[in-house]
């Protein structure tokens, strides 16, 4: 608008600007075609055609620090983008849930039992997971498993021992982490005829039995302790469930162990 006034009014290139509220160095810039921009976007084609898993930050870590460019970070990205380049790799499928309904108390025990997962680490620095499981009629803590890695078999067998000990549940609920996604655990729950209860992504309330005893946990036994091994972490879960279900009173219940509300149904 500042040039058209200027080229058919007659008008200067001070006023122009004043009225158009621009400045004059605005007015005088003149985009300027750079060849190194086909330099970097050949350069992008070449990686990602060459390396199909890559993403933006390792071709940009590629031409700064292998190659030597020094091609501004923004500058590589915008080019990146003109490309498509970061349409190439399709985002994750959120699974989609069925509302589970409301989170009820079950009558009696084995109805339902919940199970999760907790994360922690060893004195040596190194993380380790408990799966924890619980029955949800008297929120007794049926076992802990540790180890430093959990897998769905691992699931299963820690499952297994419960049930020799309490009796198969006639349903299981958990979220959607890939250990109880895993067709090792839906065959083995299909085989067992117990029932999957997965809640909704993003929704932990709806398993909230297990998140409350995972915050007892983790601030009972997890953070009052340094643990040396595997074993070492083993032998103290061990002790604090024995007092968690025997002597610990659980508010959620009247206030008594879960022990003792089991003899009592």
């Amino acid at each position: 608008m500042a040039k058209t006034a200027v080229e058919r009014d007659g008008i200067s290139v001070h006023l122009a600007c004043k009225t158009f509220g621009i400045s004059e160095t605005c007015y005088r810039y003149e985009a300027k075609l750079s060849s190194e921009n086909q330099q970097i976007a050949d350069w992008l084609l070449r990686l990602t055609t060459t390396h199909k898993r890559w993403g933006f930050g390792l071709c940009f870590l590629y031409l700064r620090n292998v190659k030597g460019y020094r091609w501004n970070h923004k500058r590589v990205y915008r080019i990146y983008r003109e490309l498509e380049l970061n349409l190439r790799i399709k985002p994750r499928r959120r699974i989609k849930r069925d509302y589970p309904g409301e989170l009820d108390v079950p009558k009696a025990p084995n109805q339902v039992w919940s199970m999760d997962f907790m994360s922690d680490q060893l004195a040596s620095g190194k993380a380790f997971r408990t799966f924890n499981v619980m029955d949800d009629y008297n929120r007794e803590g049926l076992g802990i498993e540790v180890g430093l890695s959990l897998p769905s078999v691992r699931v299963v067998r820690a499952l297994e021992q419960v049930i020799e000990w309490r009796g198969k549940p006639s349903a299981l609920r958990c979220d959607n982490g890939p250990e109880y996604l895993s067709q090792t655990l839906v065959d083995w729950a299909n085989d067992q005829k117990i029932t999957l209860l997965y809640i909704q992504p993003g929704k932990p309330t709806q398993n909230a039995y297990i998140e409350r005893f995972n915050r007892t946990a983790r601030h009972e036994w997890l953070d009052l302790h340094q643990f040396e091994s595997i074993s070492h972490a083993q032998l103290l879960a061990t002790e604090w469930l024995w007092q968690y279900n025997n002597e610990r009173p659980n508010t959620a219940i009247g206030g008594i162990p879960p022990r003792r509300l089991l003899m009592s149904a």
